[in-house]
């Protein structure tokens, strides 16, 4: 159940900018959420299933999820949740403008090689919920220059969270002497960063990589959770939308830009692993950002 909901929208659209709520069980979450901005979810308490970027994830205790634009997921809590929530639509702050001042971006969200979520300690809870209630204050007094005072705070927000991040040990290196994650998965997150553009499926990569395509699914399933094919489809994804919100490009230029030669086949592709059509999230979630 949300609770003290506080909501700024946009003075054109009425969309949402941005939200702050405390919730005290999943009922915000225990459905399936494809949402048109970010949301910031600090789990205080609870334990439960998280399902996000193909996988299932168990969480217990202290977490903070980060979830992008139409990022599909769910919560389902096995023991009382609680916690608040940030939400902000790319227009009230966007992380690939401020990506210099704020490396958001590939460590909180768009994370495809590492769960959407992580552990946080109860002295960095107190200081996150300290934080949110700046901002809620912000948006109950509705003074001058409330946006940009937001948006400091966001920001203080998302550099903890990034040096807790960064700080932590990579998904599956834990039992790993080394603290490494094995050479070959270290490979193969270079190979689809360098190549995704034009090689799309498992046995490409396999070939690239001279490893049996057999022995390197089993691998990656074991390791992310998530087959190699899920992992090639969120890199795309994740540069489509890139593409789709900070260009002009025209939807044909951008599939044949990741290698798809028919427009209408990379729309279906998005729209499967999305919800919606590379137009409808241009007019949701906004365009041509880089550019204005």
């Amino acid at each position: 159940m949300a609770i003290d909901c506080l909501l700024l929208t946009h003075p054109h659209t009425g969309e949402l900018a941005f939200r702050s709520y405390s919730f005290s069980d999943d009922t915000p979450f225990n459905y399936l959420q494809r949402n048109n901005y970010y949301s910031l979810i600090l789990l205080t308490q609870g334990s439960g299933e998280l399902r996000a970027n193909f996988a299932t994830y168990l969480f217990a205790g202290s977490t903070l999820c980060c979830f992008g634009p139409y990022q599909p997921y769910t919560i389902q809590a096995s023991t009382a949740v609680a916690g608040l929530v940030l939400d902000f639509h790319a227009d009230f702050f966007c992380i690939y403008r401020h990506q210099q001042e704020v490396a958001s971006n590939g460590i909180l969200f768009n994370t495809i090689f590492e769960p959407p979520f992580f552990p946080v300690t109860t002295e960095a809870v107190r200081e996150f919920a300290a934080l949110a209630a700046v901002m809620q204050e912000e948006v109950r007094r509705q003074e001058v220059a409330q946006q940009e005072s937001i948006v400091l705070y966001l920001k203080l927000f998302l550099l903890k969270a990034i040096r807790i991040r960064t700080a932590q040990p990579a998904l599956g290196t834990e039992q790993n002497p080394s603290g490494r994650e094995p050479w070959l998965l270290q490979q193969l997150q270079e190979a689809i960063n360098t190549h995704y553009r034009h090689l799309h499926t498992a046995g490409e990569y396999a070939d690239l990589l001279r490893v049996p395509a057999r022995s390197l699914t089993r691998l990656v399933k074991s390791h992310y959770q998530k087959t190699l094919s899920q992992l090639i489809t969120e890199r795309i994804i994740m540069e489509a939308k890139r593409e789709l919100y900070l260009t002009s490009q025209s939807v044909k230029a951008i599939a044949f830009a990741l290698g798809f030669g028919d427009e209408y086949y990379f729309s279906r592709f998005f729209k499967k692993n999305t919800a919606v059509s590379p137009q409808f999230f241009r007019e949701s979630v906004g365009f041509a950002k880089a550019e204005s």
